[in-house]
């Protein structure tokens, strides 16, 4: 069939290339996207149609709809997840690697017809503001509308990108397919999906490929797969930062604002602290981005961030109107909602939303459900896909072409001893050095170890694009760019006493740690040095009005050589996964880092 793109864009290759695709995968019709309100209510009202959306109480939460996937379709597939550099060292030790050649003849098969039936969408997006130096384009072609109606919240989508994109500007192409082609007399699924899942990404070709999955970031390629594993390869090459972590910008009561981008591994309340609302008079959090940063040097030396994407595509299980007030009210409409319970009223409900449970509701599973069952009513990985700008404490910076001056970068892990409640790093190759020892307790059993740790450089283990031992090596060589790098911090909320108690109260209190970073980029105060970093003098960190002994806050920053030197041989351990791909200034951290306990 030929595509008639009649107006839609005027850009050769382009052009080209979406023939090329429906020539392979054979669509029953070809849909341009414009990004328009009327496009997605439309589409939207096709998924309710075909019974993938529910549409939720126009009382309770307008413009809102529920949706549950496959039971076999709920997360990221790690393990169907290819980096296929044409060297395999290029991909490191911590990527699935499969040469490039082999895999286009996989794709080749699995994408012949594949669309049989369907409908194949194409969607240009921006990621990042329209025109942003730091920005990106992309163009998504899938047979999912699910997929186009939550690109359409996630990203900037539709005419707009095509006008940036012009006649010959450059963009990342992604081909989605959920794998499961209509033939005459086959009846469709609520949630098609196929048991074979690829994603795919070649990082030279700067292209990405994903079969078989519809859900999350399998189907919505703007998000891990071009904003982290292609936009990380694309930003060592050019000389800049692809980093899975929020920003959030800080004003003191008297008016000074200074920019933070954090990176925590999963279950370390990065979201929380995103939208966080601090428990000290006067102070001021607003969320720039809750995931994803992309960060430049500017003409002024300075590092600038913008957040590539359009909308929160966040954990729905154990959100509250106690752990993070601001989601609450962020997903109050306009929100899709998957894998979640639906309630009586049509509603929704996930374990940890509420104190009282529904007395009765429809599961993640499509089956009744009651305070009695025995599975839960949502998954623990059940989403909302909601518009950013319908945070409460969004910044106006969002939409800043220029994107924000970062003034600290803040890493943080789970650890119950080890590692205090909040230190500074010696400088930028230092601070490079605590990201990538970066690491976590699991928060549940694993083959029975509880507690088991989990390396996670940077938070950045499932999304980096090429060999982390490079990504390590790329992060020193920013000194090289300028003098004027953020401080670096390292937190840990997740601090316990011997009885398995919390030390720190963790959630609006957060922002009493934020408070001493803030001053310590402002030059404001002094700090201890310590054989792992400044330290705060206990006097400078603000407990006003929070019941805290002495006790507790000395144990908060207790610095136990002991446990710092099994530490070591750990993490001496853990690096010879990188073998000779371990820079230089790594392995001089570590062994500065021993020296300072000897």
């Amino acid at each position: 069939m030929r595509v008639e793109f009649s107006g839609w864009t005027k850009h050769r290759l382009l052009m080209e290339w979406i023939q090329e695709i429906a020539d392979l995968c054979t669509p029953k019709s070809v849909y341009l996207c414009d990004g328009s309100e009327e496009e997605y209510t439309e589409l939207c009202e096709l998924l309710v149609k075909d019974g993938v959306f529910t549409p939720l109480n126009p009382q309770k939460r307008p413009g809102s709809f529920w949706c549950a996937s496959d039971p076999s379709d709920v997360a990221r597939v790690e393990d169907r997840t290819f980096i296929c550099s044409r060297l395999e060292k290029d991909a490191g030790p911590t990527n699935h690697w499969k040469d490039p050649e082999e895999m286009k003849a996989i794709l080749d098969k699995l994408f012949q017809g594949c669309m049989e039936g369907r409908v194949m969408y194409v969607v240009p997006f921006s990621m990042g503001p329209y025109g942003s130096a730091l920005g990106m384009l992309g163009v998504q072609i899938t047979d999912s509308p699910y997929a186009v109606v939550n690109m359409a919240i996630m990203t900037r989508m539709g005419k707009k990108a095509l006008e940036v994109l012009g006649e010959n500007g450059s963009f990342i192409p992604g081909v989605h397919s959920v794998g499961m082609p209509l033939k005459v007399g086959i009846k469709d699924s609520v949630w098609p999906c196929s048991q074979t899942k690829y994603i795919v990404h070649f990082p030279e070709e700067r292209s990405i490929w994903s079969y078989g999955s519809g859900y999350g970031g399998n189907a919505l390629l703007g998000k891990k797969c071009l904003a982290l594993r292609i936009a990380s390869v694309k930003a060592r090459d050019e000389g800049w930062l692809a980093e899975h972590m929020l920003i959030v910008g800080i004003t003191n009561p008297e008016g000074e604002k200074h920019y933070f981008a954090a990176a925590f591994p999963s279950a370390c309340g990065k979201t929380n602290l995103a939208m966080l609302t601090p428990a000290i008079a006067g102070w001021k959090v607003e969320c720039v981005g809750d995931d994803i940063a992309w960060m430049k040097v500017g003409k002024d030396g300075r590092l600038y961030a913008i957040n590539p994407e359009n909308g929160f595509f966040g954990v729905a299980s154990g959100t509250s109107m106690s752990s993070n007030l601001n989601a609450m009210k962020t997903i109050e409409k306009n929100t899709i909602f998957t894998n979640v319970g639906l309630t009586d009223d049509k509603d929704v409900w996930w374990e940890g939303m509420t104190k009282d449970k529904p007395s009765h509701l429809i599961s993640w599973k499509r089956q009744d459900w009651t305070p009695e069952s025995s599975e839960p009513a949502a998954h623990p990985n059940s989403r909302f896909t909601t518009p950013a700008k319908q945070c409460p404490i969004i910044s106006p910076s969002m939409d800043d072409p220029q994107g924000v001056p970062i003034s600290g970068i803040i890493f943080g892990g789970r650890r119950a001893s080890l590692e205090p409640l909040v230190y500074e790093a010696f400088d930028w190759a230092h601070g490079t050095f605590l990201g990538a020892s970066l690491s976590s307790e699991m928060t549940a059993a694993a083959k029975g170890v509880i507690g088991q740790l989990r390396h996670d450089p940077f938070a950045m283990l499932p999304f980096c694009g090429y060999n982390m031992g490079d990504y390590f090596a790329h992060w020193l060589s920013m000194e090289n760019q300028t003098s004027k790098l953020p401080k670096i911090f390292h937190v840990n909320w997740f601090r316990k006493d011997e009885q398995g108690n919390f030390l720190w109260p963790g959630y609006g209190d957060n922002g009493r740690v934020l408070k001493w970073c803030f001053e310590r980029v402002s030059h404001q105060i002094e700090a201890d040095r310590s054989p792992i970093g400044w330290l705060p003098k206990l006097d400078d960190l603000d407990i006003d009005n929070l019941n805290i002994s002495q006790e507790t806050l000395t144990k908060l920053f207790t610095v136990d050589a002991h446990e710092w030197k099994k530490e070591i041989e750990e993490l001496k351990k853990y690096f010879t996964l990188f073998k000779d791909h371990l820079p230089e200034g790594i392995s001089l951290q570590l062994q500065a880092l021993e020296k300072r306990f000897s």
